[in-house]
This record gives structure tokens, sequence and C-alpha cells, in this order.
């Protein structure tokens, strides 16, 4: 963690781990529901549409907060080799540590009760864990990035962040609308080279904030963006669901762009944040939390499954329940000697 906090930065960081754990208590549920219940009410399909909006936007802030903190840096050789050394290396360490900790606990439940398909049991399990190696990859990529940007106008990273976007967002969605029309295997032929693809135009968007490329545009205009990117997200997922057309809203779907893009813009202009004692414990383990959460999920789920309430009841008690539960584990490891901060990679 920095020594010097921005205290909107942590506020944001919180909302994504948040928004993580909430996600994967909404999927869990409706996932194993789904085989017991094939006709949800009107309001739990769009509980659970609105659910997706909400949990797909901590991934792009995650991304966007790297961008806005670490391109804006100066690196050298020596630099770089320091910034890897910290970074890459140590993460990758922590990845291969905690696979074979899923791995083993996927092991065991799957010995211990039979009942348990290990092929669907290992998804939950490992569906967070593909974060890893992008992160990694975008770690190495970093101080490249951060020396090339520099040599241009921020108008002209904006430019290319336009035409990027328009490619790495627009274009599939275009393909998706066509295929619903029955036109298929349409698909545009294109390359983003080192862009980093989709997660790469997050960071740079984060970039681009911190040198304050959106500040003209008012903040009502940006929550009316927020608030209009969330609605086409559920009613699209409403209408391809009664169109049963089979659609999975992912983070290059473009109104997850500019929804999660406009309210970290909206964040980012806050003075001060209220509770913020409260808000920085949560930034503090946020990452630890996401290495540690799924470890609850599966061992919870059948319980949760059971109770005799609605499925949005569930998924709410599950996500309290992770949050509590990751929270907690986080604190009581972090504070093994020299042991603890590795194993979370708590900087």
């Amino acid at each position: 963690m920095n020594k010097t906090r921005i205290e909107w930065i942590d506020l944001v960081r919180a909302i994504a781990i948040l928004t993580v754990l909430y996600i994967h208590s909404v999927d869990g549920i409706y996932i194993i529901s789904s085989d017991a219940i094939m006709n949800y009410t009107l309001f739990s399909r769009i509980f659970q549409f609105a659910s997706l909006f909400i949990g797909r936007i901590g991934v792009p802030f995650f991304l966007m907060i790297t961008g806005y903190l670490l391109l804006d840096r100066v690196y050298d050789d020596q630099k770089v080799k320091k910034f890897w050394n910290n970074n890459c290396k140590t993460l990758i360490v922590v990845t291969v540590l905690w696979s074979a900790i899923y791995a083993l606990s996927l092991f065991v439940i799957s010995n211990k009760y039979i009942q348990v398909n290990p092929v669907e049991a290992g998804n939950l399990f490992f569906s967070h864990m593909w974060y890893m190696p992008m992160i990694i990859g975008m770690y190495l990529s970093m101080p490249f990035v951060a020396a090339a940007i520099k040599q241009f106008a921020d108008r002209t990273i904006f430019q290319a962040t336009v035409v990027f976007s328009l490619l790495a967002f627009c274009l599939p969605f275009i393909t998706v609308l066509l295929d619903m029309q029955g036109i298929q295997n349409v698909a545009i032929q294109y390359c983003l080279g080192f862009s980093g693809g989709i997660y790469g135009i997050y960071i740079i968007l984060g970039y681009l904030v911190k040198k304050g490329m959106f500040k003209k545009i008012s903040s009502n205009v940006w929550g009316i963006v927020t608030i209009v990117s969330f609605l086409i997200c559920v009613l699209f997922q409403y209408y391809t669901f009664i169109r049963g057309y089979n659609f999975f809203l992912w983070y290059e779907f473009p109104f997850i762009l500019t929804g999660s893009f406009a309210l970290f813009e909206l964040v980012s202009r806050m003075n001060s944040v209220r509770f913020y004692s409260q808000v920085k414990v949560l930034s503090k383990y946020s990452f630890a939390v996401f290495l540690i959460h799924n470890l609850f999920r599966l061992p919870l789920l059948p319980f949760i499954v059971m109770l005799p309430f609605t499925e949005p009841v569930k998924a709410l008690l599950l996500w309290v329940l992770l949050i509590v539960c990751s929270y907690a584990t986080a604190i009581i490891i972090y504070r093994i000697p020299k042991f603890g901060k590795f194993m979370l990679y708590m900087r």
C-alpha cells in the first residue's frame, strides 16, 4: 500500500472489492438454484441483471486505479528492475501459492462430499483467478507503456484510446446484435497490438483521469452517463433473455465501460470521504480478500441455498457472510510474522 493515501482511491478500492464479492455471491446462488428453479420471478430476474452490472464495475475500478497510480511514474532501467521485483515476481509467487491452496481445497471437498461436481466446484473455486495472469501481464508492460505515453500529448493519447475503445468494445457489441438477428459468424478482424486490449484501455483511462482530461465535463453529465449505462445493461440483458439469446455480460460490453468510467470520474472529484477510517480498512485488505474469499463461497453455498428465502435475499446474505469471513481471515493471516503480508501480497 502507498504510504501517502488518497482518500477517494481508497473508497474506489473498497467499492471494487465489495462489488467483486457481491457478484460472486449472486452468481453462486443463481448458478446453483438454476438446477432446481427454472422460472424465477420478474423481480428476481431484474435483481440478477442489475447485480451483474454492479458486480462488473469492480475489475474496471481496480484497473483504473492501476493506471492512475502507476502510469504517471518515471521509470529507468533500475526502477524497472525494482518494479518487477517488488510487484511482478512477488505476484507470480503469490498466484502459484493461492492456486495450490485452491487446488488442495477442491481436492479435499470433492473427496469428502461425493455429491459435489468437481468441474462445477472448480469453476466456482477458480472463477476469480483469471485476473491474476492478466494483471501480471499488465504489470510487466507497465514501465514501457508509462515511458511511451510521456512522449505524446494527453489529447493524442485520448484520441487513440477512443479509437481502441471503438474496436475493442463497439465491434463485439455489433457482432452480438447481428447474431441476435440471425446474421451469424460476422466478425471484423482487428488487432490492438500492444494496447493490452480491453483491460489496457481501462488502465489508460485511469491515467487520463489523473491528467484531468475530463474535468470540464460536469458531474451531472457523468451521473447521467452512469445511470443510463446501468439501465441499458439491465434492459439489454432482459431483452436477450426474453429472446432466448444466450448473452453473458462481461467487461467488453460498451456500457460496462461507460458506466464504470463515469462513476470512477465522479468519485475522483470527492475532496473527502465520510467514514474514512472504515473505508481505509476495507481498502487495505482488498486484495487479500480477493485472494481469500472463494475459499468460503463453496462451503457456504449449500447451506444458504437451502434457506427458505428468495434468491435475492440468499445472495445478499451470502455476500455479508463472505465479507465478514474473508476480512476476518485476512486480518488474522496478516498478523503472522514475516509470512502474512507476503502471502496476501500486502504492500
